[in-house]
């Protein structure tokens, strides 16, 4: 048998000017469709923060960050609101984080494949993408309501709204942490097994830390979600006016998120609430901008840890 015979049949394309030039076309007009969505989005985005900054900005001083609400919330400042909001998203956080990871441990390290694994997994899916309010409702339901009508009894208060947040946020969690579970090399865990490691050390100490960038990333996600949502803690956590700091996580707390619907539906002159509205909305943004770029540094110091 001669070369020519065990040579593999290729496709052949066309060796013609006009073949190629049709390629190139098409080529460039997808480009050009991709760099225009990317325009698009940007400019939308400029748009916003735009209005935000132009009309929020003047609103801005260190009596409204510092001050108190007075008027029923529709004046003064909105510290008790900022306070409030870092509670409810470092708080479901530290909830949502390490049962989202645990989750995703088990469905990726230890869970059999299998048609329950895919029914489990479609389910997960399916909950990142009930609508907040939906959420809401089940937790004043369960959280909130009183131990006789079936719920925990807890009231209107931060732990409710904590829960509420991390049961909202977590299937978010559970599946970029077993994206980046899947992602490390199967060849580090045959590695660390073939040294005589456990099949938990090497969850522990090989796994893990290299897929921790990776649920970083799902942990920017769910923190921005958590600090933005407002159906969610409007049933379980928020008080419309409450000028004083909770003393207690059984305590009812203000929030940015519904302080912004407050000021838009409960004022009784909305253009002249506007000015705080735009600010409060501009004091949210640059929160949970903040809150990103701490995760988004961890993220960065983890991933040149691991590339040493």
């Amino acid at each position: 048998m001669n070369s020519n015979e065990m040579t593999m049949p290729r496709a052949i394309i066309p060796d013609t000017p006009g073949f190629h030039a049709r390629r190139r076309l098409k080529q460039e007009a997808w480009f050009l469709l991709f760099r225009g969505a990317v325009v698009i989005n940007g400019l939308a985005l400029f748009i916003i923060l735009g209005y935000m900054v132009y009309y929020g900005l003047p609103a801005i001083s260190w009596d409204f960050l510092t001050g108190q609400p007075t008027e029923g919330g529709m004046a003064g400042g909105i510290f008790p609101c900022i306070v409030g909001t870092f509670y409810l998203s470092i708080g479901s956080m530290a909830l949502a984080l390490p049962m989202g990871v645990a989750a995703a441990i088990y469905l990726h390290e230890y869970a059999k494949p299998g048609l329950f694994m895919r029914i489990i997994r479609l389910c997960i899916s399916n909950l990142a993408g009930v609508p907040s309010v939906v959420f809401g409702l089940f937790g004043m339901a369960f959280f909130v309501a009183a131990r006789d009508l079936g719920g925990l009894g807890m009231g209107v208060s931060i732990a409710a709204g904590c829960m509420t947040l991390a049961v909202l946020i977590l299937p978010v969690i559970i599946g970029t942490s077993e994206e980046a579970l899947r992602s490390v090399p199967d060849t580090y865990r045959e590695a660390s097994l073939g040294l005589g490691a456990t099949k938990w050390q090497t969850i522990f100490k090989v796994v893990l830390p290299s897929a921790l960038p990776g649920i970083m990333t799902g942990s920017i996600l769910s923190i921005s979600r958590a600090a933005g949502e407002t159906a969610a803690i409007m049933f379980t956590a928020a008080a419309s006016y409450n000028p004083t700091l909770p003393s207690s996580i059984f305590d009812e707390v203000m929030a940015l998120p519904y302080q912004i619907y407050s000021l838009s539906v409960s004022s009784t002159n909305p253009e002249a609430s506007l000015p705080l509205q735009y600010g409060t909305s501009l004091v949210l943004v640059t929160l949970v901008l903040g809150m990103n770029l701490i995760a988004i540094v961890i993220r960065s110091r983890m991933r040149k840890r691991l590339s040493q």
